[in-house]
Parts: C-alpha cells; structure tokens; sequence
C-alpha cells in the first residue's frame, strides 16, 4: 500500500541548523497521480514544474503568497488559485488560505499555503482506503479535483454555524441586558463575517470559470458535479449575507438599548437635580448673613426644615403624576 514519504532530516552543525527540506506526498492508482504539498518552496515548486512542463509564471503565482482567485488555461493543463477560510492562531480570527490546483490529463497537484485539514484527510483516507482510491482516482483528474473542493466547501459550513451560534448567543445576551459584552462580541462577529466575505465574493466568478474549463478533464456524465460547487458557494455567500444583516440589526438593536439605558439614567440625574434645585434655593436664602423672623429661634429652624419637606414632597409627587419617576 502507498504511503506518505518521511521527511528526511539532515544533521545540523553547531554553526548552523539546517532545516529539514519537505518533499511532496505523491499517490498514484488508475493511471492518476495526486501530489500534494503544503507550503511548497522554491526548490520544490520548480522540481514539480519540470516533471509537469508548467509555465514560469504559475511558479510564481505558486510561490507568491497574494494572489486573488483566478484561472489560467493552458494547452496541457489548468491552473487555478482559490481561496479557503482557516483560523490563523496567530491572530486568532479567520484568514484566507491559498489552494494553488494543477489539473492534467494524468494528474492533479494540490499546493495549499497552509495546511488545509479536509484536503490533508481526504489524501489520507485515499492512501489508507483503497477501494476509495480506486473511485476517485478511476474517474480522472477532473472528478479528483471535485472531490478535494466538495470537501473544502463541506468544510466551511461549520464555520458558519458557529457563527450563526454566536449571533444567536449574542441575541440571548441583549435580552439579558448585558450591553457591555454584547459590543465585543458583535465586533468579534463582524470580524469574522467580513473576514469570510472577503474570501467568498472575489472566488464566485472564479469558480465559474473554472467549472466551463475543467470539463475537458471529466467525463461527460460527471459534468453537473461541478454545477453542485457554485451551488454551494452561493449557499455560502447567501448565509454570509444573511448573517451581515443579523449583526447588523442586532448591532443597532444593542446601541438602541443601550441608548435608552442612558436616557433613564439621565432622566433620573435631571429629576434629581430639580429636586435639590429649589432645596438649595431656600436654604441659601435662610443662610444669608441678614436678621429676619426667627432668626436664631428653635421655631424658625422648623419653619424651614418644614418648608424644606413640602418642598420635596410636593416635586416628587408632581414627577411621579407625570410618571417621571
């Protein structure tokens, strides 16, 4: 049974360390050959490159890490550029993955920047599964492709329902009133929502392209399977903008509370205010440096404390009938 070639390591010197150089995984069944490398260097990408008779420029595409989603046909072979969602723990949020594809007659290439899981375990199964490796590998290069994107596609809907999780989990937390929290979590969610529609929108048309060249690498009865991913990156793009909306309003929803939060803050504060207002008024006409009835007699202080009650009770009765209290 094949297996994935070991990483051969070199011994370092004192002076230096030498980083071990990764050779391409390569599976071959059916007159199909599937290689697949993460991350490939100069030196591997070139070698690929001479075996397969690529042109220079896919080289550089293949060792650029900023290209947008596109696809070149050649006489031989297609080459394609797509990008995936993957969370980059560095930054802790959603990034854009680079799957550079070469589609021959008799092989398919995948260079994925980083390492993509689905494509990584559907290689694997493929090596560990052999009636598998015959039903993909028997269809052409055409059919393998399609299955390394069905599984990339699968693969984002997950991400999407963790997001829809989170939109719901920050609706609960709206209703509970817990404002403070729901601003970081919505700014989190925008995030991430526009993170994905960044490297959904510019790969539709891409994918469009792609399904009108492959078909010379796919049976004629296998065409429509390449229709099922542009229905799937549609589905993908729909959610996202469902999504883009939900925030949205739940972001207008939370500052509309919070909003009103401050409005009754501010309306007791002003309540308040008028109360103490003319209490202040009475005792600092009753606290001037002047004689008047009373002054310096126990009754004349009750007459004020007095004065001093009505006051209150009366402004606080009035904003309770006008229900400002």
């Amino acid at each position: 049974m094949p297996s994935l070639p070991r990483i051969r390591r070199q011994r370092a010197s004192t002076a230096e360390v030498v980083r071990p150089r990764r050779e391409p995984a390569e599976l071959s069944a059916g007159g199909l050959t599937w290689i697949h490398l993460d991350a490939p260097d100069t030196e591997a990408a070139s070698a690929l490159a001479e075996r397969f008779g690529w042109h220079a420029l896919d080289v550089e595409d293949v060792l650029s890490k900023r290209q947008r989603p596109k696809v070149d046909e050649y006489p031989d072979y297609l080459f394609s550029v797509l990008h995936f969602p993957f969370y980059d723990k560095n930054v802790q949020r959603l990034n854009a993955a680079e799957l550079d594809v070469f589609v021959g007659a008799g092989y398919l290439v995948t260079l994925p920047t980083v390492e993509l899981l689905p494509v990584t375990r559907l290689f694997q199964r493929c090596v560990d599964d052999e009636d598998l490796r015959e039903s993909l590998f028997g269809q052409g290069s055409g059919y393998l492709l399609y299955h390394v994107l069905d599984d990339l596609f699968d693969y984002c809907f997950p991400i999407l329902d963790k997001i829809a999780h989170k939109l719901d989990a920050i609706e609960d937390d709206i209703d509970e009133g817990a404002f403070e929290e729901v601003v970081r979590d919505i700014s989190r969610a925008k995030q991430e929502i526009i993170s994905f529609r960044k490297i959904v929108k510019p790969q539709r048309p891409a994918l469009r392209v792609l399904e009108g060249h492959v078909r010379r690498f796919l049976r004629e009865d296998l065409e429509l399977y390449f229709d099922d991913l542009v229905d799937a990156s549609e589905r993908i793009w729909d959610l996202l903008d469902n999504y883009k909306e939900v925030v949205e309003a739940l972001e207008a929803t939370n500052e509309s509370a919070i909003s009103h939060r401050q409005n009754d803050l501010m309306r007791v504060l002003t309540v308040f205010a008028a109360i103490i207002l003319p209490l202040t008024f009475v005792t600092s006409i009753f606290s001037m440096n002047v004689d008047f009835p009373g002054n310096g007699t126990a009754w004349g202080f009750w007459i004020v404390v007095a004065s001093l009650a009505v006051t209150l009770v009366g402004l606080l009765t009035f904003f309770r009938y006008n229900r400002w209290l």
